[in-house]
């Protein structure tokens, strides 16, 4: 199974390829096809949604690359444009989608109470959250990284935390990033946990914090949109593989969702390159074996 690995030089080199793209006169996101005439075992999700003609879906609207809030409101990104091949094999255009915005840490709340019916988010499937919810995939692998500003020169990887005891390092509620630091810090007082990823980057900015921590490809768009403020430092140190997260026990829509993204791995690509892949340094990534649905 690959995963794609960011080197931090390249993500300081991505001004040329910004994410600020996305937005502008290209849209910044691919042309999913719509199947007309979907049909579906009565009773299933796919059916329901299907006949209904519309569906909502979970993401974030604060991660450049992935999920960011465009000018008319609706977010675009890779967890957008996937969500959108998803919906298309429903028969479900993307103008009968609802986005709904879902943080890390309500992502499981939305999906339990019916918010939404899915959540594409930047979702690291571990056992904890696999408890209360099913996930379809991995559809993507990232890695846990570290952003300072560009003139920091002693935080340079995790190591260095501990080492700087009074550095504060930002992540945000309930993400598997805020958990997976604890290890490298000297005390969890050098923790700052914020709601949405775009608050760790303006108190980065402002000097409250001097650390942003999450997955490689938030921070390398945040990066990129930063006119060289910030910078990535050392290389990836965990493993994120990211999935879709549907209700628990529906074991028909997570294969359905896993197939259906086997079955359109040319719109995956264009999903990619079109959104994320947009970031100098960032390879195009082979779509994981889905694990088994449960």
């Amino acid at each position: 199974m690959r995963f794609t690995r960011f080197k931090a030089a390249a993500a300081v080199m991505a001004l040329a390829g910004s994410l600020a793209a996305c937005g502008s006169d290209d849209d910044g996101g691919s042309d999913p096809e719509v199947v007309e005439d979907a049909e579906f075992e009565a009773g299933t999700t796919m059916a329901e949604l299907s006949e209904q003609g519309s569906m909502t879906v979970g993401t974030k609207f604060d991660q450049p690359g992935f999920g960011l809030q465009g000018l008319d409101d609706a977010p675009e990104g890779f967890d957008v444009e996937v969500a959108k091949i998803i919906a298309g094999a429903m028969g479900i255009s993307e103008d009968n989608i609802t986005w709904e915005e879902t943080p890390s840490d309500i992502r499981e709340q939305v999906i339990e109470d019916g918010t939404v019916d899915m959540v594409v988010a930047t979702y690291t499937i571990n056992e904890e959250r696999a408890q209360r919810i099913t996930f379809a995939g991995p559809y993507y692998n990232a890695g846990q990284m570290l952003m300072v500003l560009s003139d920091n020169d002693a935080i340079n990887g995790p190591d260095d935390l501990a080492a700087n005891p009074d550095a504060k390092v930002c992540s945000v509620t309930g993400s598997t990033p805020s958990e997976q630091i604890k290890e490298y810090l000297a005390s969890d007082d050098q923790l700052v946990l914020f709601d949405v990823y775009d608050k760790c980057a303006d108190a980065l900015s402002n000097g409250q914090v001097d650390v942003v921590t999450t997955d490689n490809v938030i921070l390398a768009g945040f990066v990129s949109e930063s006119d060289g403020e910030f910078k990535l430092v050392g290389e990836q140190f965990t493993e994120e593989p990211y999935g879709i997260g549907i209700e628990k026990g529906d074991v028909a829509f997570c294969e359905f969702i896993n197939q259906t993204l086997q079955d359109n791995q040319d719109a995956y690509v264009e999903a990619w390159e079109s959104t994320a892949g947009q970031v100098e340094g960032a390879e195009t990534p082979e779509l994981p074996e889905p694990a088994p649905c449960s």
